[in-house]
C-alpha cells in the first residue's frame, strides 16, 4: 500500500508539473508603446522622378542625339524599377527599347553606370551581373539626387551614357549625379 501511495504521489506530482508552465515557457512581457523608446523611423521620405521629369530626360537625350547625328532609344525607370517613360527615335532597331530597358534595370540594380559594371564583369572582378539576368553593357546611368537613387536612364545606341549624362545635366541643372557612391 505504501508503495502504491508513493507511486501515486510521484505520478500526481509529474502531472501537476506538466500542467504548470515553467518560467522559461511564459511569454515575454511587452513594454507598453508609450513607455518604449523609439530608436527608429517608421517611415522615410523618398524622392521619385516625376512623369514630367522622365519626359524631359527623354526629350533632352533625343535632342542631344539629333545634334550629334545619332539614333537612340531611351528608357526611364523610377527608383522601384517601374518603367516611367520610353522613346525610340525614327530608325531605331526593333530591339532598341528592350535594350535600353535592360541597361536601365542594370544601372538601377548596381547603382552605377553600366560601363563600370561592364568593366567589373570583363575583368572577372564580379560576374554576378551575368547570372542575375542583368545587361551590363555601356549605355545606362542611375539617377541620383542628394545621394538617393531616384531611378535610372538607359540608352540604346551610339554614345548612350554621353546622351544620358547630357540629359541629366540639362534637366537637373547639376542637382543630380550618375553615381550613388
Amino acid at each position: 500500500m505504501k508503495k502504491r501511495l508513493v507511486i501515486s504521489g510521484i505520478v500526481t506530482g509529474l502531472a501537476l508539473s506538466l500542467l504548470a508552465p515553467s518560467h522559461a515557457q511564459q511569454p515575454a512581457r511587452s513594454v507598453p508603446a508609450s513607455q518604449a523608446k523609439i530608436d527608429f523611423k517608421a517611415t522615410r521620405d523618398i524622392k521619385v522622378i516625376s512623369s514630367a521629369g522622365a519626359r524631359a530626360l527623354v526629350d533632352a537625350c533625343s535632342a542631344w542625339a539629333e545634334q550629334n547625328k545619332q539614333i537612340v532609344a531611351i528608357a526611364i525607370l523610377d527608383w522601384g524599377g517601374n518603367l516611367i517613360e520610353s522613346h525610340a527615335m525614327e530608325g531605331a532597331p526593333m530591339n532598341a527599347i528592350d535594350t535600353a530597358l535592360l541597361k536601365a534595370k542594370s544601372a538601377l540594380r548596381w547603382r552605377r553606370p553600366t560601363s563600370e559594371t561592364n568593366k567589373m564583369v570583363r575583368s572577372g572582378e564580379n560576374l554576378a551581373p551575368t547570372f542575375m539576368n542583368d545587361f551590363p553593357q555601356p549605355g545606362a546611368l542611375p539617377l541620383v539626387v542628394n545621394g538617393q537613387v531616384i531611378g535610372a536612364m538607359g540608352v540604346s545606341g551610339a554614345d548612350g551614357e554621353k546622351c544620358a549624362q547630357a540629359a541629366i545635366d540639362a534637366v537637373f541643372n547639376g542637382q543630380a549625379t550618375s553615381s550613388a557612391r
